[in-house]
């Protein structure tokens, strides 16, 4: 039976520029690297970048990533400063940041969680809402 997530991996075109993407600006760990790819961690969360010829998502699937609500601010000057382009302003419980990755991958920065969206939800219902 799935018990979890094991890992997350992501395309990208240029591995040094999104090595450096991933460790300076979304603060990842580097584990190893090779001709086409590395290993990155980021919590307890195992990140795998893999070259390949990129097909960003055009739909609204990406990555969210977790921030403390005391490092929001200053996680979202860091992007900003750095150039880094936003993809979508947020409009749900939480504060988030969405934003691309070099190649143009989707990721997203949230403070929150499961639970706090689900409380959330009691007071502003999605349409169509159904509690299961």
């Amino acid at each position: 039976m799935l018990r979890g997530l094991n890992h997350i991996t992501i395309a990208v075109s240029d591995l040094e520029r999104s090595l450096a993407f991933y460790t300076e600006v979304a603060s990842m760990k580097a584990h190893v690297r090779w001709d086409n790819g590395a290993y990155l961690s980021l919590g307890d969360v195992w990140f795998c970048l893999s070259c390949d010829k990129v097909v960003p998502s055009q739909d609204y699937s990406h990555i969210a990533l977790d921030v403390s609500e005391e490092d929001f601010a200053p996680f979202t000057e860091k992007l900003r400063n750095a150039g880094v382009t936003e993809w979508k302003q947020n409009s749900s419980e939480g504060h988030s940041v969405y934003f691309l990755d070099p190649d143009g991958n989707k990721l997203e920065a949230h403070s929150g969680n499961l639970q706090s969206r689900l409380v959330s939800l009691k007071s502003k219902p999605y349409a169509g809402l159904v509690w299961l």
